[in-house]
């Protein structure tokens, strides 16, 4: 399947400029996805999203709809006139945290799985067959929160259906506290994911014939309701959460992006990966930030961009960046399709980090120049680097016989001689790049001690580098005692040949 580029419109941004649909078609726009369903109102109506549908088809693209299904703890949405409302309609209930306080959204009451089900088969009346849930179908309110509705509803239930006395409620609110992964958490987790599947499933059951899609919030998982697993064959938008030159405009932040496409990659196929490709607010990420998230989705073999700004478009002036930029990583991502990535460094996040994990991987590794491979289960051999929750919650015997080094940043307690404290910058990184290095062989990596996230395909020779500079790089590969000398754009990616 050949990489194509989608994008979220509202009938706002459409309406505003007549030409739009024209210009992104031109830049190579395959589909539409027309705003529908918004926790709770029809702000606009179907038969507008029809119209617009038709304008669509008549250019020869796809359009489709993406529903807000039960609300953002803000305004995630970004209307062009300030008209939508921010909270879902007062006979919807509030969520309740773990501290007892209210919030609006991202928790799960009737009517909420109710009306999101009339809309799907209103909308599939319509046309309509092809729908995303955007990613407020989660039960948490921020990547990092161990989520669920503590209200007094949703306590007796999960008292009740474990068999637990009322003082477990207490101890299951310390746990919480202390991220500490317990038998009654891991119920906890479980029995929101129950419920947040159960919904689900009852929207695909709405409409047959209907395709329905989740959108994954940044890191997102079991402690968000979000059991990964539920959702392998249905259409899945991998959690990106760098929307803006500050978040993405770091080496950081670039890193935990691709650190979480990376792991949400595990759990869906290439062919049903779709990226969140967002800007926000619209012109809060610059465009040549934006072009650069596309190496993320070649990287991780996400065969669909989803381009997406809320309600309000990008600036026009973005696609003139971003149309050569979708070109020239479709043309890459075809070479590198399907090839699995190889390396010594391991990219891994346990149940820890998706039951009680902060969200915040140990992610810079990537930009080490050296080659990893992503683990589904803790690694027997090579250098893995831990997340915190992951580290400490691991027993002992899951590293029984494992030649692995696990490398943990310097707060976090680790035992034995395979078990390294590494400051989470790129000076001690490099360091430790030289000794990993030294017991290297067959495989590549860079010389040069520069930012670059380097991708080892062994099956078609090839390397793929990811120059994570705002200037060109002129980089350096060694590969035994050959040496492959190249010159990477700014933020740009570059496959290098090692079979000659």
């Amino acid at each position: 399947m050949e990489r194509d580029y989608h994008l979220c419109l509202s009938p706002d941004a459409l309406e505003a400029d007549a030409t739009l649909l024209d210009t992104v078609r031109e830049a190579g726009v395959s589909t539409i996805w027309l705003t529908g369903f918004l926790y709770g109102y029809w702000h606009y109506p179907v038969e507008q999203a029809v119209r617009w549908r038709e304008q669509v088809q008549r250019r020869g693209m796809k359009a489709h709809v993406v529903n807000v299904p039960l609300g953002h703890p803000g305004d995630a949405l970004g209307a062009m006139h300030g008209n939508v409302p921010l909270t879902p309609p007062r006979h919807w209930r509030m969520g309740v945290r773990s501290d007892g306080s209210q919030y609006a959204g991202t928790s799960l009451h009737p009517p909420a799985c109710e009306e999101n089900t009339e809309a799907i088969r209103l909308l599939a009346r319509h046309g309509f067959r092809q729908a995303f849930l955007d990613d407020d179908f989660r039960l948490a309110q921020s990547p990092g929160t161990v989520g669920g509705c503590f209200c007094p509803e949703h306590r007796q239930r999960f008292l009740q259906k474990y068999g637990y006395a009322e003082s477990r409620w207490e101890e299951l609110l310390h746990a919480v506290q202390q991220r500490r992964l317990s038998p009654v958490l891991r119920h906890w987790c479980e029995f929101h994911c129950d419920e947040l599947t159960s919904c689900f499933r009852t929207l695909q059951r709405a409409e047959r014939g209907t395709q329905l899609g989740i959108m994954v919030m940044y890191m997102g998982s079991e402690k968000a309701g979000i059991r990964l697993g539920d959702y392998s064959r249905v259409p899945f938008r991998v959690g990106e959460g760098m929307f803006d030159d500050g978040s993405f405009g770091s080496l950081k932040g670039r890193m935990n992006e691709l650190f979480s496409v990376l792991f949400h990659r595990r759990f869906v196929r290439p062919e049903m990966a779709f990226s969140e490709t967002t800007a926000y607010p619209a012109d809060r990420l610059s465009a040549r930030h934006l072009a650069a998230k596309l190496v993320i989705s070649t990287l991780a073999d996400v065969r669909h961009t989803m381009f997406m700004s809320g309600l309000s478009p990008f600036p026009r002036s973005y696609w003139e960046t971003l149309a050569p930029a979708m070109r020239k990583q479709a043309q890459l991502h075809r070479q590198v399709a399907g090839q699995q990535p190889a390396g010594p460094l391991k990219h891994f996040w346990g149940e820890a980090g998706r039951y009680v994990g902060d969200d915040d991987p140990f992610s810079l590794f990537m930009a080490m120049g050296v080659p990893f491979e992503v683990s589904d289960t803790p690694p027997r051999d090579g250098w893995v680097f831990l997340g915190d929750q992951d580290a400490t919650e691991l027993p002992p015997s899951t590293w029984k016989d494992s030649r692995a080094v696990r490398v943990v940043r310097p707060h976090v307690r680790c035992e034995g001689k395979l078990c390294r404290r590494v400051e989470e910058a790129l000076p001690a990184l490099f360091a430790l790049k030289q000794e990993i290095v030294a017991t290297l062989k067959d495989v590549p990596w860079v010389e040069e001690d520069k930012p670059v996230v380097c991708v080892w395909y062994p099956k078609i020779f090839t390397v793929a580098l990811w120059n994570l500079s705002e200037g060109e790089e002129r980089l350096t590969v060694r590969f035994g005692e050959r040496r492959y000398t190249v010159s990477v754009p700014a933020l740009d990616l570059a496959l290098v040949s090692l079979s000659g």
